[in-house]
């Protein structure tokens, strides 16, 4: 019986070893965003930090050395621990929350369905379904693109690039219609065949967009090269 006790013993300071050691750190390190982190909570906290003046640098959802200058400068003027680390005091402070686990050491995958989900939702929600699907493929494509930025972040928070980000809609939960076309633009299907824009010819005014050469009408957008 003592025998078995201590071996029981052993075995739960064994496990509570491993909590303590491998699990706990990962979990701390997760609450945070600092220099190396990426994803769309990055790309959300750059967006807040340039609209207050913070932040001169590119939303590209990149934690790095301007990003961490600018969060040191809002943590100092708004009375913070001065770390460069948005933990969640500055979360709080900035407006935003820390805990979905959109953003870590690198950006996952359902951080990044979600984002270009909420960009479709905001920017094509009421289109046909092959024209949600359109306007994801269209981000994607960008993002292969030498032009633009080299992630889905980068890409949807690029300054100009997008009304939703402007007016805020980006902010808005996406439905499951939009998810699905996240979902099935990164899995390949593109109805434009390459393109890397797209307008309202009733609501846009910008002439250059216009001269591109049109390859699909899908709804109310054009899609063009």
């Amino acid at each position: 019986m003592k025998k078995s006790a201590c071996i029981k013993l052993a075995s739960i300071i064994s496990i509570l070893f491993v909590c303590v050691v491998f699990i706990l750190p990962t979990q701390a390190q997760a609450a945070v965003l600092k220099r190396g982190s990426t994803g769309d909570k990055v790309s959300q906290m750059q967006q807040k930090l340039k609209n207050w003046g913070y932040y001169t640098g590119e939303v590209d959802g990149i934690f790095g050395s301007k990003t961490e200058s600018a969060v040191r400068y809002f943590q100092r003027k708004n009375g913070l621990v001065e770390d460069g680390i948005v933990g969640p005091a500055t979360a709080k402070k900035l407006g935003m929350s820390l805990s979905d686990g959109s953003s870590s050491g690198n950006a996952s995958n359902s951080g990044d369905v979600y984002l270009l989900a909420k960009a479709v939702y905001g920017e094509a929600r009421g289109e046909p379904y092959e024209g949600q699907v359109a306007v994801a493929a269209v981000i994607l494509n960008r993002v292969k693109h030498p032009s633009f930025p080299n992630t889905i972040a980068g890409v949807v928070y690029q300054s100009g690039a997008f009304d939703v980000v402007s007016d805020g809609q980006i902010n808005l939960s996406p439905d499951s219609n939009a998810l699905r076309a996240a979902r099935d633009a990164m899995a390949g299907w593109d109805p434009t065949n390459g393109c890397i824009y797209y307008y309202n010819p009733r609501t846009a005014t910008n002439q250059w967009i216009k001269s591109r050469p049109v390859m699909r009408v899908i709804g109310n957008h054009v899609f063009c090269t």
